[in-house]
């Protein structure tokens, strides 16, 4: 729009640009004329100038910048004399001008008092440094624009823009480049001038546009201190950065939802996810991707800024999204540090790892369950399994294929994770199943070596191997009741007392005989000397029948005794 009128009026003037014309007695020097002149001077326009005026002679009687302020007027409405009426039109912007106005287009023959004698030829030197005209209208130029524009500017949204400002001559006079930050404003409120109200409209975020506004629409008679005189055309560079309106809600987009999901997130769920953090036109501002680490939180409990609290709600595990937060559900007017500025708006694209909820326990899925299962694993049995373990997004962390032998630990003796240990109770030999342990069941918030912090794992199990054990506690354990007279049954040679060799035969001939069992995992040889050792009282190396008792009547006895 503004390119067009400007190639129409460059056309127009250069076949009169580099004359210099006599206009009805008035003689024209053009000593100085600018490249480009996309507007020349036409009667009732306003214009302000710079002069010295002299007489023939060279001696100078008046001065606009003696006087430090440029001259003001309206062509062709009387109100210049009517040589510099004549003499100014035409004139672009920045150029200069040598006007010899005879008197009687002057003062004429009565002069003006003590200054101007009557009938003097007068000598104008003018620059012209504006002009503009009532019927103007706010003229805007795009200069370069993003490639996506989905949302534009308009009346009572919020906007954010960098701008450098400067008068039509092109002397600078603000710029917000210099100040380190954006512009902020509300459009079409009254908090700007009423051209760039109007100028600013239709823009998108990263769209660079040209703006001129005549004086009537930027600040008019009054001007604005020292920089912007009255009467003033402003012309604006103007790089708008952000966008939004008061009443807008967070934007979620470009979802990328796993195929199965199973559970969506809800108040209260504590998630890990890694995210980028960019503003509107694309420049980040934090990651946590280079610091390899998730950000790890409770959502929908106020521990985040209110639009990620409700944009993270909803999701499933494995899922990607994007989401916009207005500043008044992010960071607000007052900004975050030095990274994020005041009334930003905030775009998140976010991948979720994990969540779960403290209140979870451990899921167990059964995926293979043998036909004939007699025997099932529990608490004080020691048992020998394979596991692959990894992270909810697939990521793998360990597998007992990394080791030349089968995994295997005693449950309920806090060898494992806890999830791990309740997640293995119940299988039969040959049984394969997965099993989802929260963090709380498994590493907690400070995580393990290999493990991150508050990571919810998956297992794969299959149990290999099983052998019933003991209560805590216990080295040996009847599985049917013990003899009535024990000691008779483990006197062998029925000589009234009893040798390590013939106790060890008589236990080694229970567990053969399935009537006993002994802890597992351990050395027989190094149960039957503990054994041996308990019930050797008085330590001579043999066992009497007053020495022997069963660790169920030594368990009595020590209760009654502190009772």
């Amino acid at each position: 729009m503004f390119a067009s009128s400007l190639l129409f009026l460059l056309l127009k003037t250069w076949s009169y640009v580099g004359c210099n014309p006599t206009i009805g007695d008035v003689v024209v020097d053009r000593y100085s004329i600018p490249k480009l002149c996309p507007r020349e001077v036409k009667s009732g326009d306003y214009v302000r100038y710079h002069y010295n005026v002299t007489f023939q002679d060279g001696k100078t009687f008046d001065s606009s910048y003696e006087r430090g302020a440029a001259s003001i007027g309206q062509t062709g409405q009387g109100r210049l004399i009517a040589g510099i009426d004549k003499g100014i039109l035409g004139m672009c912007v920045n150029e200069k001008r040598k006007v010899t106005v005879p008197p009687h287009l002057a003062y004429g023959s009565l002069g003006a008092g003590d200054v101007v004698p009557p009938d003097s030829t007068l000598v104008f030197d003018l620059m012209l440094l504006d002009m503009w005209n009532k019927a103007d209208l706010v003229v805007t130029e795009t200069v370069s624009s993003p490639r996506d524009c989905r949302r534009s500017v308009k009346r009572t949204d919020f906007v954010r823009y960098h701008f450098n400002g400067t008068l039509l001559d092109g002397t600078p006079f603000d710029s917000s480049y210099n100040k380190g930050q954006t512009h902020d404003s509300l459009v079409g409120e009254g908090w700007l001038i009423k051209g760039m109200d109007e100028g600013i409209l239709g823009m998108c975020v990263g769209e660079t546009r040209n703006i001129i506004i005549p004086p009537f629409l930027a600040y008019g008679e009054k001007g604005s201190g020292k920089e912007i005189p009255s009467q003033a055309t402003l012309v604006f560079n103007v790089l708008l950065a952000d966008l939004h309106n008061p009443k807008d809600d967070i934007i979620v987009e470009n979802q990328v939802v796993p195929e199965s999901c199973e559970r969506k997130s809800v108040a209260g769920d504590y998630m890990r996810y890694h995210y980028n953090g960019t503003f509107l036109n694309g420049v980040t501002f934090d990651t946590s991707y280079q610091r390899n680490n998730t950000y790890n939180t409770y959502i929908g409990m106020g521990y985040v800024i209110s639009g990620m609290d409700k944009g993270l709600q909803g999701v499933c595990i494995g899922e990607k999204r994007r989401v916009t937060l207005p500043p008044h559900m992010a960071y607000g007017e007052q900004g975050a540090g030095k990274d994020i500025p005041g009334s930003a708006v905030l775009v998140f694209d976010i991948h979720v790892i994990d969540f779960h909820n403290p209140k979870d326990s451990v899921e167990v899925h059964v995926t293979h369950k043998p036909e004939v299962c007699n025997l099932t694993s529990d608490v004080d049995d020691l048992i020998h399994y394979h596991y692959n373990c990894s992270l909810l997004d697939g990521t793998r962390l360990f597998s007992s294929s990394d080791y030349d032998n089968l995994q295997d630990t005693v449950l309920g003796a806090d060898k494992v994770i806890d999830g791990l240990d309740e997640g293995l109770r119940g299988m039969c030999v040959g049984e394969r199943r997965t099993v989802i342990i929260p963090p709380h069941l498994g590493h907690g918030e400070k995580g393990a070596t290999g493990v991150p912090g508050s990571a919810v794992l998956h297992f794969e199990l299959e149990l290999m191997d099983l052998q019933k054990g003991v209560p805590e506690g216990y080295l040996f354990v009847w599985v049917e009741d013990a003899p009535l007279e024990l000691f008779q049954a483990m006197d062998i040679n029925q000589n009234g007392e009893v040798p390590i060799e013939e106790f060890g035969e008589f236990i080694m001939l229970q567990v053969a005989e399935g009537k006993g069992r002994m802890k597992p995992g351990v050395d027989p040889e190094e149960i039957i000397a503990d054994m041996f050792r308990n019930q050797d009282r008085n330590k001579d190396g043999v066992i009497f029948a007053e020495e022997l008792k069963l660790k169920v009547e030594e368990d009595k006895e020590r209760m009654h005794e502190e009772l």
